[in-house]
C-alpha cells in the first residue's frame, strides 16, 4: 500500500493573525471561517504560535470581571448524536460532513452514554493502520 503523505491531508489557506491581534478579533476569524485554530506570524510571516478553540476556554475562564452569561445563551440544541452500535465509518462521516469534533452516544433508555471525538478516531486509526516500513 502506497504511504499517504501530510500534503495529501493537508488544508491550505491557512488563516493567521499576529500577536498583537485582540483576542476578540482573532474570535470574530474563528468563527468567520469556520475553523478551530489560528497561526500566529509576524509582520514577516514567520510562525510565532498557535491559537486554539481549547484557548479561548482558558481566556474565559481567567477574564475579569467574570461574566454573568449562563451557558444557554451560547449552547448548541440541534445536536446530532449516534449510538453505541453505529459504525464508526458512519460516525466519521457526519463528523466531516458537520464539521463536528464531539459527538454524544446516547442509549434509548439511559440516555447519553458516553462522547466519540475526532481524537478517538484518530487514535483508532493510528493503532489499526500499520505504517509501511521505511526503505
Amino acid at each position: 500500500m502506497d504511504d499517504i503523505f501530510v500534503a495529501r491531508l493537508m488544508s491550505s489557506g491557512v488563516q493567521s493573525v499576529t500577536p498583537d491581534t485582540l483576542v476578540e478579533d482573532a474570535a470574530g476569524r474563528m468563527l468567520e471561517h469556520e475553523i478551530g485554530s489560528l497561526v500566529v506570524v509576524d509582520e514577516d510571516g514567520a510562525l510565532k504560535g498557535i491559537l486554539t478553540s481549547t484557548d479561548f476556554v482558558e481566556i474565559v475562564a481567567a477574564s475579569q470581571p467574570k461574566a454573568e452569561t449562563t451557558v444557554a445563551r451560547y449552547m448548541t440544541t440541534d445536536v446530532v448524536t449516534t449510538g453505541a452500535q453505529v459504525p464508526i465509518r458512519d460516525v466519521a462521516d457526519q463528523m466531516i460532513e458537520h464539521g463536528f469534533h464531539h459527538m454524544p452516544v446516547v442509549d434509548e433508555t439511559e440516555g447519553v452514554i458516553g462522547m466519540i471525538t475526532t481524537t478517538d478516531l484518530t487514535a483508532y486509526l493510528s493503532n489499526v493502520q500499520t505504517p509501511s516500513p521505511s526503505d
